[in-house]
């Protein structure tokens, strides 16, 4: 019996994760690819004629079990992977691939969504059934369909290639961080660390039968050893470790995957009638085109650069004067900026963590959304896991119903990929009057427990932590008929909005107050701490912004033109990074090769939306200060006009709807100084 091919009998409809066994998801897969495959044949073969619900809808519902069970099967493999996890992986992708090719390239079912889509204007939609078709008749124009037979063949090949390739290039970066182990013997090699740090580099030792403390390239603990690490050989160890990440000449090297991903999205694109990868994503996006994101880019870049430059020859300058250091480098970085803040500031978060115990800043975070959109957060043992650790509440409204599951999974493990994101196991939509809730999921990579301490986080771990309970929200409060158009299935450079709006009431005193107590005094979190961490987020913004464009720029370099001529890849780096370097170049490191935002996830082309973003949450939080960050009326609208919406209509006319304007980029460079 294969749980997964049946309705899963469960509170809420949930995963029942520890009934499933790894072995039933490739004969789950094939079932639903078949079963997917005859809803297909049935809409081609209706005899009646094409219309809205026997044609369009009934294509948005056609693969419902077979993206529930890839939705798990996916999401298992980037929390709690193993070798047989990603053996599957490697094997269902290409079959994956090749279903949604013979969906999109299905001759009969685009003439019959074309005859629905000649008939849009004289057809009595709503703007949401409007936004579905469009959608669905762009989504096949997009991939093929209107590509003679030939070329259909080479659209399916390269798609293969790439799913396999992409599959690839993640793996081989999740084994190098596995891989990586700094150990060390010396008590004194340890100088500047925090204790808790200590502590768990202590117990790992012990669970890998280490004599000594055991560093990694995981997040809590690669970025607390480079912030204070007071060795600096050690430091440059470790900082040149986690940037060469694929770039060895191994068997886990990136670096011809790379080259073969960034070419075949060209001629792809090329295929499809665009002039570069660039085009073809932007096309769907708010920006359009290459031009306007890189003028954009270029914008921000002559806004940021002076401001940067000077910031950098600050602390370059007090780097030498502390500890004589000729030549600040990128493993000093880290270092000496938070010296630096914690002399300018009087704060550092060493003094700040014990006031961001883990389970309070979660609580925090579950009391404002209580405060601004009226949904609560309650505890459940009731469904299931995939991991021990991982926890799970319901979320009701003010009227008791539920309005979602939520899954939370803080803490690194082996089979966990580094980062922070939001998914989901299951998305919203209506079929056939039932109202389908979400199961929405934050996968994080906090320090854990110690035996002397609870989970206590760096103040940027706090700031993650509500981005991502941001975009959660968003797929939580989605309330949209179609599962396509919901929750966080917007633009790329429009889904950033909710997230990095989220993190301003970090920054807020009465924000604060909710969550930010001492874990051992309960006593809140000092008034003249709380305008510093204000003051903070100002600190080096125009190093922080110079370092986001650089990404930007380097992701349209791979793909606003044709990339067949890069044969070199840290030389291609080393030109787009010219007119930003403020840190001498290191020879071993390359960036791309570890680039996974763009070479495994969905960010090609779209790296620059974190900023896009920015602009937005930037103006959408000046709108709530010019009245109190708990305003319950802009709350709403928030909500009404974008939260809830999902990609039911085109981002700009939403947030026009929401702020009452097209948003400015004045907020931004006012928070930022770099006005």
């Amino acid at each position: 019996m294969n749980v997964l091919n049946m309705e899963f009998d469960t509170p809420y409809n949930s995963a029942p994760f520890s009934n499933i066994k790894i072995t039933d998801f490739l004969p789950a897969f094939k079932t639903a690819l078949a079963e997917s495959k005859k809803k297909i044949i049935a809409i081609v073969s209706n005899p009646e004629p094409p219309n809205f619900k026997n044609t369009v809808e009934a294509l948005e519902f056609s693969s419902l079990r077979l993206d529930r069970i890839s939705s798990l099967f996916f999401n298992l493999n980037a929390a709690e992977t193993n070798d047989a996890i990603q053996k599957i992986a490697q094997e269902v992708s290409p079959l994956l691939t090749a279903h949604s090719n013979d969906v999109a390239l299905n001759k009969s079912l685009f003439e019959r969504l074309k005859i629905v889509y000649n008939r849009l204007e004289n057809l009595n939609l709503t703007t949401e059934q409007k936004t579905l078709l469009e959608k669905k008749y762009k989504g096949f124009v997009r991939n093929g369909a209107n590509l003679n037979p030939n070329d259909k063949k080479r659209l399916r090949k390269i798609d293969k290639k790439l799913s396999v390739s992409k599959l690839t290039f993640g793996e081989h970066l999740l084994a190098e961080t596995n891989k990586f182990r700094l150990e060390i013997n010396k008590t004194s090699h340890l100088e500047g660390l925090p204790e808790n740090l200590i502590a768990a580099a202590k117990l790992l030792g012990e669970k890998e039968e280490k004599k000594g403390w055991v560093f990694t390239l995981d997040y809590p603990s690669y970025v607390p050893f480079m912030t204070y690490a007071k060795n600096r050989t050690l430091r440059k160890k470790m900082a040149i470790a986690f940037e060469k990440k694929g770039f060895q000449k191994d068997s886990l090297d990136n670096q011809e995957l790379l080259l073969k991903i960034a070419k075949l999205r060209h001629i792809r694109a090329n295929l499809l009638g665009y002039k570069t990868h660039a085009d073809y994503v932007l096309e769907e996006r708010m920006a359009k085109s290459p031009e306007t994101v890189l003028g954009f880019l270029e914008d921000l870049k002559a806004k940021a650069l002076s401001v940067a430059q000077s910031e950098y020859k600050e602390l370059s300058a007090f780097a030498k004067k502390l500890d004589g250091v000729e030549t600040l480098q990128k493993w000093d970085s880290a270092y000496y900026s938070e010296k630096l803040k914690k002399k300018r500031f009087d704060i550092d978060d060493e003094l700040l963590k014990p006031f961001f115990k883990l389970e309070n800043v979660l609580e925090g975070a579950f009391a404002i959304a209580k405060k601004l959109f009226q949904i609560q957060f309650i505890k459940t043992t009731e469904v299931d896991t995939y991991n021990e650790e991982v926890m799970v509440y319901k979320v009701k409204d003010e009227k008791g119903k539920l309005v979602a599951l939520f899954y939370a999974d803080f803490f690194p493990r082996s089979g966990k990929r580094a980062g922070a994101w939001m998914t989901s196991f299951k998305p919203q939509y209506q079929l056939e009057g039932q109202q389908h809730r979400p199961h929405v999921s934050i996968v994080c990579n906090f320090t854990k427990p110690t035996k002397k301490s609870p989970s206590l986080l760096t103040f940027n771990e706090v700031t993650t932590l509500f981005h991502e309970f941001g975009h959660a929200l968003h797929g939580m409060l989605a309330n949209t008929n179609y599962p396509s158009l919901s929750g966080t299935n917007v633009a790329w450079d429009f889904v950033e909005l909710p997230s990095q709006l989220m993190e301003n009431w970090c920054y807020e005193k009465e924000a604060l107050e909710l969550f930010a107590r001492h874990y051992e005094s309960s006593e809140v979190i000092p008034m003249q701490w709380i305008e510093n961490i204000k003051a903070v987020g100002r600190f080096q913004q125009g190093m922080q912004t110079l370092r986001q464009l650089s990404f930007g720029l380097l992701d349209m370099s791979w793909h606003g033109q044709d990339p067949s001529s890069i044969k070199d890849i840290k030389a291609h780096e080393k030109n787009v990074f010219k007119s930003l370097q403020l840190f001498p170049d290191i020879k071993e490191n390359c960036m791309s090769t570890a680039f996974a935002h763009i070479f495994q996830g969905g960010y090609s082309s779209g790296y620059y939306s974190y900023k896009w973003a920015e602009v937005l949450e930037a103006d959408a939080f000046a709108y709530f200060k010019k009245s109190q960050v708990f305003d319950t009326e802009i709350a709403s609208k928030l909500k009404t006009h974008i939260l809830s919406q999902g990609g039911i209509e085109n981002p700009e006319v939403l947030y026009k709807r929401f702020r009452g304007k097209k948003a400015s980029n004045k907020a931004l460079l006012e928070r930022a100084g770099l006005q």
